[in-house]
């Protein structure tokens, strides 16, 4: 069971796309969407992330951060991000330390399952029925903008 609403989500450390650190404290004052997905180019995964990137216009200027995250190393992500011209940072979780603490093990991946952090830290929508064509439209409503 994916966490609930309400609850502040697990404090986490990672690399993006790029090799650079990642925290969740980087973001305090800004709701972070963070997404977990199974695997860089698949066709599923790669829906979804073109959504967000293709909306990403709208969710700029908002104080919202867009983070993917699968077990997938760095490497993938880069190749993932190249080959689709993704426009915003996905997470290596290799030790699926993130996949743990959110408590979206699918058995090796990341179960599809998004949740919106406030800027305070606390988990305020769970989205475990993802429709990866729409995502990052259903998230913008979902957050009124």
């Amino acid at each position: 069971m994916p966490l609930a609403v309400g609850t502040d989500a697990p404090a986490f450390t990672a690399k993006d796309t790029n090799g650079n650190t990642v925290s969740l404290s980087d973001f305090a004052g800004k709701t972070v969407v963070l997404y977990f997905y199974p695997k860089d180019d698949t066709p599923g995964c790669t829906k979804q992330a073109c959504s967000f990137r293709d909306a990403q216009s709208e969710y700029q200027g908002k104080d919202v951060v867009v983070l993917g995250v699968s077990a997938d190393d760095e490497a993938a992500h880069q190749a993932f991000t190249a080959k689709y011209n993704l426009n915003f940072p996905l997470l290596a979780d290799t030790d699926k330390a993130l996949i743990k603490a959110f408590d979206v093990d699918g058995g090796g991946y990341a179960k599809r399952v998004t949740y919106i952090i406030d800027p305070n830290g606390k988990i305020i929508h769970v989205d475990a029925s993802v429709n990866t064509s729409t995502h990052a439209k259903d998230v913008l409503t979902t957050l009124g903008l």
